[in-house]
């Protein structure tokens, strides 16, 4: 794994646990717990979140298996620049415009 990879594997796994930070909701057969506690508890991830997450879990499957940087469509580099910018991007700036929901 080159020093890029790496790096970029650091943001991915931040921003990937700042999206998924939350409490688990307590079990219901838990005495101790209260009402405040259940009240507490995250509503449901909403879509874009979700999607985000899908998208940071893709690039570090991509970092692992050695694809990072690698346009999903054309094969060709993505450029350093647009990585740095949206690590987890699958398609290079000119593939971009042809893919629903691309970065």
């Amino acid at each position: 794994m080159s020093r890029f990879e790496a790096d970029a594997r650091e943001v991915l796994l931040r921003r990937r646990r700042s999206l998924s930070q939350g409490a688990a909701p307590p079990r219901p057969s838990d005495p101790a717990a209260r009402w405040a506690d259940y009240e507490s508890i995250p509503g449901p991830v909403p879509e874009g979140v979700r999607r985000e997450l899908a998208d940071i879990d893709a690039a570090l499957d991509r970092i692992q298996q050695g694809r990072y940087g690698t346009c999903l469509a054309c094969g060709g580099p993505m450029g350093l620049q647009r990585l740095r910018a949206i690590p987890e991007a699958r398609y290079c700036i000119a593939c971009s415009g042809h893919h629903p929901h691309a970065e």
